[in-house]
């Protein structure tokens, strides 16, 4: 018994043994360390200072200063309009025709009421006069004399109500021709004939004889950048030696929806007969003074619901962000007018894929 319980021992101590060797081997082991991520490549640019006062080129379409929606004044099926785009349209010509049948029975019937209350007008004349001279010769009373005028005057005031009417049926009758109020070309062609049409509907669009303009959709920053009472210089865009000046005519009050834009109108001082209505032209301005810094566009980015770049720390290669001050957008650069120093780098290349405290790797610059 003495030798079982030793033999039991001995397996319980070499057990233990072998748990302790194990949990020391355990104990003893050492995490690795994680590696490092590799440096994001990336491009870069320092930027530096600029004149901000460089000319701003805008594209633009010439229009007339003067334009005009013609339209009829009542409503109806259109008889005729054979208008084409370019129509050279003289003062009073016929633009258009509505079907007149039912003003020309309304003017028929006006006529005939005149006709009637103009009759009944001489019937009661005739028997006021007759009652006047029996008054005054003493053969009818006051009353009887007093009826017959009232009966004429009744009858002058049918006599100018029908009158009223029939001016008013001539008058349907005339808005059923639609004509040029001006000589000028036909730019826009509203419904053919055959189409029934309200008032005030388009039915052509005349631009008048008067002028031209230049129309471009300008940035709101623009619009803060440009001197009072600027010179812009317009060219047509497939033939730049057609050039006219002018001056901002008009601004829009408000922006459109989906652009965000002003429509700026600039009235052109002896425009060339090459610019034709509709013609593509760019115009150049020359903006206030002031000092920027021109960056790739594509370095832009945005945090904080704001405009941003990646500021580049030369001595341990890391990006941070920063945010800007946007002066004004071109095609290619953006002017930035605030949060940016001369000789900072910022990244122009990879800007989508960077967070702060970053490793960066220079591909160029």
């Amino acid at each position: 018994m003495a030798e079982l319980n030793s033999n039991a021992m001995r397996r319980v101590v070499g057990a233990a043994a072998v748990l302790a060797a194990v949990l020391a081997l355990t104990g003893c082991g050492k995490e690795e360390p994680a590696a490092a991520p590799a440096p994001r490549p990336v491009r870069i640019v320092a930027v530096e200072k600029s004149e901000a006062g460089a000319p701003i080129s805008l594209t633009g379409r010439i229009e007339a200063e003067d334009k005009v929606n013609l339209a009829f004044r009542i409503s109806g099926r259109l008889l005729e309009n054979d208008l084409r785009l370019g129509d050279q349209l003289k003062s009073g010509q016929v633009v258009a025709r509505l079907e007149s049948q039912n003003e020309m029975n309304a003017l028929r019937s006006a006529q005939a009421a005149v006709a009637a209350a103009e009759a009944q007008l001489v019937q009661a004349t005739n028997h006021f006069e007759r009652q006047d001279t029996l008054l005054k010769q003493g053969w009818t009373t006051r009353a009887n004399h007093d009826q017959a005028l009232k009966a004429m005057q009744s009858a002058q005031a049918q006599v100018d109500s029908a009158e009223a009417q029939l001016k008013t049926s001539e008058d349907l009758v005339s808005f059923t021709v639609l004509e040029a109020d001006a000589p000028g070309v036909v730019t826009a062609v509203g419904p053919r004939a055959g189409a029934v049409v309200q008032a005030g509907q388009m039915i052509a669009t005349l631009a008048r004889k008067d002028g031209r303009d230049a129309v471009f959709d300008v940035p709101a920053q623009v619009l803060r950048q440009a001197p009072a009472n600027a010179i812009v210089s317009v060219h047509l865009t497939n033939d730049p030696k057609v050039i006219a000046e002018g001056r901002v005519r008009e601004v829009a009050p408000q922006a459109d929806p989906v652009t965000r834009t002003f429509e700026v109108r600039v009235g052109l001082i002896d425009p060339p007969a090459a610019m034709l209505l509709g013609a593509t032209v760019n115009g150049e301005m020359q903006t206030e003074a002031d000092r920027v810094f021109d960056i790739p566009a594509s370095a832009l980015t945005r945090f904080n619901d704001q405009p941003g770049v990646w500021v580049v720390d030369p001595n341990t290669l890391t990006v941070s962000q920063r945010n800007v001050e946007v002066a004004r957008f071109d095609p290619g650069t953006v002017a930035v007018s605030g949060g940016l120093s001369p000789g900072e780098i910022v990244v122009t290349a990879g800007v989508q894929a960077l967070h702060d405290g970053q490793k960066i790797r220079l591909l160029g610059s």
